[in-house]
């Protein structure tokens, strides 16, 4: 079976409501796309409460399609903003979910919401027990025996002091901290985010020494976000049986025919009526140019398959052995992603594709990069090495 059908479980019949696309993930069967929730937020400032987001939740559970990738330090905006909120996702997406199956019906045949989450290395977290405290914290917000997947949301790379001689890598810690979590039943499946082919091979092999396998690595990825280190990574985790989530699938919006390829001025309105910063806008900009070409390509195949491009995005990323995560607050957004589903794209499509996109390497843009993170005191960088 070639890589473009692995995983691919539907029945024939292309776009039925409540098929079942699905892939393994550890001892987990998951819907094909993922739902991402970092730009989840309470609609109260005083409760945890949004209607559409409701909604949201609601239309992926009776379409079998709820994944949901969150992670303790994903809040609400302001508090984010200034360090704050840690957990509150975390507690809504619980509280969502819990009021959408609370009635459900044996006979009903659905698929059991998944929720994957994240530990976030910090310098003041430098023991095994640090993992299992905060692991404890974030299974009681999300009100589960067990969490489906406990990540590490990166390297232990939020380092101050390191320029001064002080510190410590402590990823073996943390490798250690997975591995007792899954021990004491707190967790049903271990993954990591944003490691290459060398670190990912040292965890599941630290791993491994307790019995514990190594289920995922969320990476970014994309259709023009295969470079530096990320197609050698997704290659490193198919061969070993990890699957890979893909966060950026949609490189921020470049791929979704949401900013014109026609002139820079209808890019500059899309842009300026849009929620993105204006940094972002500023680097969104440098694109433009270069990927028309695929933008143009996308779109002949959209309108033969009666698809939008945001669709074409996610099932290459389905096709590459992966599992998208695009970030969505609509049942709008849900919708259309789902879309993707159920189909598959043709190893001819697939090449187009790719030689369109050559040459064009989706970096992020702002303070969204898809290998550094802004920690408050600087920026810290990893590698797909």
């Amino acid at each position: 079976m070639t890589m473009f059908l692995e995983g691919f479980k539907a029945n024939k019949t292309p776009n039925t409501v409540n098929q079942k696309d699905t892939t393994k993930l550890g001892t987990l069967e998951i819907p094909s796309i993922g739902i991402g929730t970092i730009s989840w937020s309470s609609s109260s400032l005083t409760t945890l409460e949004n209607l559409e987001l409701q909604q949201l939740v609601k239309g992926a559970y009776n379409e079998n399609s709820a994944f949901f990738d969150t992670a303790e330090r994903y809040g609400s905006h302001l508090k984010a903003a200034i360090g704050l909120g840690w957990g509150e996702t975390e507690s809504m997406l619980q509280k969502l979910l819990r009021a959408e199956t609370k009635n459900v019906k044996e006979s009903e045949q659905k698929l059991e919401p998944v929720v994957a989450t994240k530990f976030t290395p910090s310098p003041w977290r430098s023991s095994v027990q640090s993992v299992v405290d905060a692991c404890e914290d974030s299974r009681k917000r999300l009100g589960v025996e067990q969490i489906d997947l406990y990540q590490l949301h990166m390297p232990d790379i939020v380092q101050p002091l390191k320029r001064f001689g002080i510190g410590s890598n402590k990823n073996e810690i943390y490798w250690e901290g997975l591995a007792e979590c899954y021990k004491r039943g707190l967790v049903k499946n271990v993954g990591v985010c944003n490691y290459g082919p060398t670190l990912l091979s040292q965890c599941q092999e630290a791993l491994a020494k307790h019995n514990v396998p190594l289920a995922s690595n969320q990476i970014a990825y994309s259709l023009i976000g295969r470079h530096n280190g990320a197609q050698e990574t997704v290659d490193k985790c198919n061969e070993l049986g990890i699957k890979v989530l893909a966060y950026y699938p949609f490189a921020m919006g470049l791929l979704t025919g949401k900013y014109s390829k026609e002139s820079l001025a209808s890019l500059d309105e899309s842009l300026s009526t849009s929620t993105k910063s204006a940094l972002e806008i500023k680097d969104l900009k440098t694109y433009a140019d270069d990927i028309g070409p695929l933008l143009e390509e996308m779109e002949i195949i959209s309108k033969r398959r009666g698809k939008t491009l945001a669709q074409i995005a996610l099932n290459y990323v389905i096709c590459k052995g992966a599992v998208p995560i695009p970030g969505s607050r609509s049942i709008r957004q849900l919708k259309d992603n789902i879309g993707a589903m159920n189909w598959r794209l043709s190893a001819s499509e697939i090449r187009t594709l790719e030689a369109k996109a050559d040459g064009v390497g989706f970096e992020g843009a702002g303070f969204k990069r898809t290998s550094e993170k802004f920690v408050g005191y600087g920026v810290e960088k990893w590698t797909l090495d």
